[in-house]
């Protein structure tokens, strides 16, 4: 058994921390066993955990865990970035909120972890031409996370979505690796064009609670978008933007705004002005 633990350590180091961290919960809240051995204990894998937790998540009168559950496992058995991203995401997480300590728990109890995992099937499907079904999970997603994210919308790895409350990303969005944003986030349109409409998210970006980003516009790599802000003009990378409309205030104060998770204004960035 110990040499087991100690391969799948080497070979999935992020999979066996929420294995031992299952175990201590069992152990240390006793009426939560029932729940942490189907999402957890009972699985080989995290693609696995992950199909589980999503289905069940999802599942309604409309729809059956077991075929949500079929159609997960088809996205990760046929898509392997799918769960990378999702370890991406999990490391992400622990790192940047502070009210999170261990793996399982955005894999057990964060809706935002969860709605962006729900969103990658979403995506898959989409991808495979199967639109009405793609759609019907980003309706359940809605309804289940109150996160609203077209399934055609591409988000790359490392995401933090922190509370999740009204989270709104459109069709033609792109989100880079490694962004953090916190509730009430908009990445929308401008108006009933059909094109190319909604924004393109640089790696490393931090958006604050309530800030909306519209248009087709480019938010440049490593930026910081104030809380409370409307963007609607293109941000240079490494620059801070804050106010409605938006615009720049500074530098974005450190090498990683995504993660070092600091929003407030002019305490890292010191040179921020009013011009």
């Amino acid at each position: 058994m110990a040499e087991t633990r100690a391969q799948l350590a080497e070979l999935d180091p992020v999979w066996a921390r929420i294995r031992i961290e299952a175990q201590e919960a069992v152990e240390q809240e006793p009426l939560l066993g029932g729940v942490v051995h189907s999402s957890i204990l009972h699985h080989r894998t995290l693609e696995s955990a992950l199909a589980y937790r999503v289905s069940m998540k999802l599942t309604s009168n409309e729809m059956s865990e077991q075929i949500l559950r079929e159609i997960c496992d088809a996205a990760h058995a046929d898509d392997a970035a799918i769960g990378a991203a999702a370890r991406a995401d999990i490391v992400a997480v622990e790192d940047r909120d502070p009210a999170c300590d261990r793996f399982i728990q955005p894999l057990l109890f964060f809706k935002g972890f969860q709605a962006v995992q729900a969103h990658r099937v979403a995506h898959w499907l989409w991808q495979q031409g199967r639109r009405d079904m793609a759609r019907f999970l980003q309706m359940r997603g809605s309804e289940a996370f109150g996160v609203d994210i077209h399934p055609a919308a591409r988000i790359g790895k490392g995401i933090m979505i922190d509370h999740a409350h009204s989270i709104v990303i459109g069709e033609t969005a792109v989100v880079g690796d490694n962004v953090s944003m916190l509730h009430s986030v908009t990445l929308g349109g401008t108006g009933k064009e059909e094109e190319d409409r909604h924004p393109k998210i640089g790696d490393g970006v931090l958006i604050g609670a309530g800030a909306k980003v519209l248009g087709n516009i480019r938010v440049g790599h490593c930026s910081r978008i104030a809380a409370g802000s409307v963007v609607l003009q293109e941000v240079p990378p490494c620059k801070t933007v804050a106010g409605v409309p938006a615009r720049i205030v500074g530098e974005a104060g450190c090498d990683q705004p995504s993660v070092a998770m600091d929003q407030l204004l002019g305490v890292r960035g010191s040179d921020e002005t009013d011009g």
